[in-house]
């Protein structure tokens, strides 16, 4: 069951490092090579899609799995507990700045944008750049995380 639960926790954080990854190279990148209204409609589309059930399983799931993975390890005493807990720790911060800086960054820019509060391009500016330097930190500490599930689930349990 340790492992089982350990699996599923490093599956499902590699996922979201994953999701966070592909913004910070790709998504973002692509969007920034666009004018200021398509961009604002594109992150509206985005913010709307990723509210879905697949991406709540791994968002969600990479909390608990790695919470009950830990739980695992307090009550086996074993080597790997310092890894896991660093692991839901870091992912504890990226859950922090994705629900204190990157979700209200992306209800105001839906605000502006539907209230047209200095149009698109003033909408972006605000947006933009803060939004995609608080996701590359989410990207680094997620992977982070990652890493450090992938070697708890290597290393001997005893």
């Amino acid at each position: 069951m340790h492992t089982t639960v350990l699996v599923l926790a490093t599956a499902s954080m590699g996922l979201i490092a994953g999701l966070f990854y592909a913004f910070s190279v790709s998504v973002m990148p692509g969007l920034r090579r666009i004018g200021d209204q398509p961009f604002v409609q594109a992150m509206g589309a985005i913010n709307t899609a990723i509210q879905n059930l697949w991406f709540a399983v791994s968002f969600f799931g990479a909390l608990l799995f790695t919470a009950w993975a830990l739980v695992l390890q307090v009550s086996e005493g074993t080597p790997r507990l310092f890894t896991v807990a660093t692991a839901l720790i870091l992912y504890v911060a990226v859950l922090g700045i994705t629900f204190t800086i990157n979700i209200p960054l992306n209800l105001e820019l839906e605000r502006s944008a539907s209230a047209q509060t200095g149009g698109s391009a003033a909408a972006r500016l605000r947006f933009e750049k803060r939004w995609v330097g608080w996701n590359h930190l989410r990207t680094l500490l997620s992977f982070a995380a990652f890493i450090l599930l992938c070697t708890a689930l290597v290393s001997p349990p005893q």
